[in-house]
């Protein structure tokens, strides 16, 4: 009896002598490799923007933050504040002061204009500076996810450090932040070396190999 063409087909050896792969193991392998290729070209967080760059000029305070306050002369109005979830701060003698969006400089000028309007003091001299900043955030794989104390100079890197450190699973070349940027919340790809702000989200993200 003659074979069937299609039998004759898979009966064929490949050029080395070995008989060919069966069409559902073909179709296999080649979903396995357009899936590593997807994968690869769709690594989480890699089609995020570029984190915009911060608005050049000092720093501005948030809510949150705590000052320390002197005014020279006047005891009662030196001391410990902390920007409430209003973005002010209740001085005492003077009432609630706007602090939230301001500068330390710009808040000692409104502290000193109010103390002449009050008439508590003539000719003022006033002096804030930061005690605790904002906390930030860090998400994602890390050992110890969560908030931590914001520190000037920190970057991703020693905050991923401060966490615990990456886990085995880490995309450990870049990372996301998510920044109030002029009241808007704005989310954008950073490299592990980018300088962290005072209320930043950082996450960190899963790598698939």
């Amino acid at each position: 009896m003659s074979m069937l063409p299609c039998q004759a087909h898979e009966s064929r050896t490949d050029n080395f002598g070995q008989p060919p792969r069966s069409r559902p193991f073909l179709r296999r392998c080649a979903g396995v490799a357009l899936t590593c290729l997807v994968l690869v070209g769709c690594a989480q967080g890699s089609d995020l923007p570029p984190l915009p760059a911060e608005p050049s000029g000092p720093y501005r305070l948030g809510v949150g933050e705590q000052v320390r306050i002197i005014t020279f002369g006047e005891e009662k109005l030196t001391g410990e504040f902390r920007v409430n979830d209003r973005g002010e701060i209740a001085v005492p003698l003077l009432g609630p002061i706007p602090a939230s969006g301001m500068t330390t400089s710009e808040l000692e000028t409104s502290i000193g204009q109010r103390l002449v309007e009050k008439k508590v003091l003539l000719d003022p001299s006033v002096s804030v500076e930061v005690l605790r900043y904002r906390p930030i955030f860090i998400l994602g794989e890390v050992t110890k996810p969560g908030e931590y104390p914001y520190r000037p100079g920190m970057t991703v890197l020693t905050a991923v450090a401060e966490a615990g450190g990456f886990t085995y699973r880490a995309q450990t070349g870049y990372a996301s932040i998510l920044r109030n940027i002029d009241n808007h919340a704005v989310e954008g790809k950073v490299p592990r070396g980018m300088e962290v702000q005072p209320g930043d989200v950082i996450d960190i993200f899963e790598r698939y190999f």
